[in-house]
């Protein structure tokens, strides 16, 4: 799916009469902004954007899309439903107004990677031949299923028939093309409730790599008769299943209790 989702790589306007810059910018600068990017919007920003859309948040992940949905497609636009089972973009909503009913969508998720959407008026949303987007199906079929690709902070919507939606000219909704540039890019916009992300506290023994972990435990426990590190040579491999399910700390001191090195075990 990577390989069908190439974005269009954007470039600096340039205004008539400016003077052109071949001034070339610092490696640090690159990677700050790169960092920058990648870590996504603040929480206040967050909070600006949800504000601004009515209490609507945009979603970061899969997991979030769920039950009461809204697609938008520029700024402050969303894919809107008509009662012939078209669908056209809706007109631009002013600060703080949200999606109107004909606006908003009931997502199912059917898979791992793929969604449902169900209109206002009881139908799922599909793709015809001609890569016209509908609402008029009674049941979920192949071409009623909706993939959400994320990449690099951004978002498109794969349609049944493998292409991205988007608006054309006469202003309906469509999934016509099989790469996704920025006229393909959209947000998908939800008012449940955001859950909030549990702290997880990680000892700072296990911080890092599973090598280092045990390292780690190994100089916080072992009995340093001659000064020698005594780390087990078996394979990790148990390790990361050990991690995955929380017993990491036990499998860790059965491996240290073979080496019979360490001061709390047998």
């Amino acid at each position: 799916m990577a390989d069908s989702y190439n974005f269009v790589k954007s470039t600096k306007l340039k205004l008539k009469g400016e003077k052109s810059s071949h001034k070339k910018h610092k490696k640090k600068k690159r990677k700050r902004e790169r960092d920058a990017d990648s870590a996504g919007p603040s929480l206040d920003e967050q909070r600006q954007d949800q504000e601004l859309h009515g209490g609507w948040w945009s979603v970061e992940n899969f997991d979030q899309i769920k039950n009461n949905i809204a697609v938008e497609l520029g700024n402050s636009s969303y894919v809107m439903a008509t009662d012939t089972g078209l669908f056209t973009l809706g007109a631009p909503h002013a600060d703080g107004e949200g999606p109107d009913p004909t606006e908003q969508l009931t997502a199912i998720v059917v898979s791992e990677t793929k969604i449902a959407l169900k209109s206002g008026y009881g139908k799922y949303l599909g793709v015809n031949s001609e890569g016209v987007v509908i609402g008029r199906a009674d049941a979920i079929g192949p071409r009623e299923q909706w993939e959400p690709v994320f990449q690099e902070g951004k978002m498109a919507l794969l349609a049944g028939n493998s292409c991205f939606v988007s608006c054309n000219d006469s202003g309906d909704i469509v999934a016509t093309t099989k790469t996704a540039g920025e006229g393909e890019m959209v947000k998908i916009r939800t008012n449940i409730e955001r859950v909030k992300k549990q702290k997880v506290d990680v000892p700072d023994e296990e911080k890092g790599s599973l090598k280092e972990a045990e390292v780690n435990y190994v100089k916080k426990f072992q009995s340093f008769q001659d000064r020698r590190l005594r780390i087990n040579p078996d394979d990790r491999s148990k390790l990361k299943k050990a991690k995955e399910k929380g017993t990491l700390h036990e499998s860790l001191l059965d491996r240290r209790e073979k080496m019979k090195a360490d001061r709390y075990c047998k």
